[in-house]
């Protein structure tokens, strides 16, 4: 799992700090929970959005799998995720937090979090 740090503005007092674990290991069939808090010194706009990408092991290539926009959370349509996320977050308490159910080996690969808190 990797955490992005989008800046919210140009002035450097302005970012967004995003904290994710560097490993997250779970087993096949079981569920894991993917950590994204962040800080921000700048309060928790309403337009807060927060993005989950997923790259498979050996991939070059990113999916968006997950958003949360407008106060709203969004599964994307695609890949096998779909069926087996669930949204735990929070931005309000400064959480991006998902779920994933019945974890396959297809699973494996590099999950990222994107926080932005315009302007």
């Amino acid at each position: 799992v990797t955490g992005l740090c989008p800046l919210a503005g140009p002035s450097p007092t302005s970012s967004i700090h995003v904290y994710t674990p560097r490993e997250v290991y779970g087993t096949v069939g079981s569920r894991v929970t993917l950590s994204c808090s962040f800080w921000s010194s700048e309060w928790i706009s309403e337009d807060i959005s927060i993005t989950w990408h997923f790259q498979a092991e050996g991939s070059r290539d990113s999916i968006s799998i997950f958003h949360y926009a407008k106060g709203q959370p969004y599964i994307d349509d695609v890949g096998t995720f779909k069926e087996r996320m669930e949204w735990v977050g929070n931005p309000h308490r400064k959480d991006g937090s998902i779920v994933i159910h019945n974890l396959d080996y297809t699973d494996n690969g590099t999950f990222t979090c994107d926080v932005k808190n315009p302007p």
